[in-house]
């Protein structure tokens, strides 16, 4: 387990998929992921032993509270492009509707970031957000991403166009 004060990080077991799946369905959260439609156990398990379990492109991690070991939430680095050391990097806090918060998402992503540079030997983490995701924009904004990029009117949600912006992180900055 990767440990911080308040969050460790450790792998995802099957025991954390119904609750996963819950999060991940929940329509406030769904909004800024990339589903567009809600996933079923199946869906859920075949991610599991695809992604999770199976592809080399891919770590994702539960978020757990240091203390009690409850499932908070989940995060990953995602489509590892080994060759050029880049990564798209996933987080989110199902616990309490949080999302992402002040205490528990920024340490765990500063716990995943320390595992993408140090551990993997990463050059680059990236994300794509939605441009109502204001959460987001305020995390990556106090770990230090910047904003590389926007795409114009990618995501159709509540009824209008929204943009993609796209969030980097170098590891010599870090």
């Amino acid at each position: 387990m990767l440990k911080g004060k308040y969050v460790g990080l450790r792998a995802i077991e099957e025991s954390d998929l119904s609750q996963l799946l819950l999060w991940r369905n929940q329509p406030n959260y769904r909004r800024f992921f990339r589903e567009y439609r809600e996933l079923s156990q199946t869906n859920q398990r075949n991610w599991f032993d695809s992604k999770v379990l199976n592809d080399k492109s891919t770590e994702m991690f539960s978020i757990v509270d240091i203390n009690t070991g409850e499932l908070l939430g989940a995060c990953g680095l995602c489509y590892i492009d080994w060759i050029n050391r880049n990564a798209d990097f996933s987080i989110y806090i199902g616990k309490d509707d949080l999302y992402i918060d002040e205490k528990y998402a920024i340490e765990a992503a500063q716990i995943m970031m320390k595992y993408g540079f140090e551990e993997l030997n990463l050059h680059r983490l990236w994300s794509e957000i939605y441009s109502f995701d204001e959460a987001k924009k305020v995390m990556f904004d106090r770990l230090g991403f910047k904003l590389e990029g926007v795409h114009r009117e990618t995501h159709w949600t509540e009824g209008k166009w929204c943009d993609s912006l796209f969030y980097g992180y170098l590891q010599m900055k870090y």
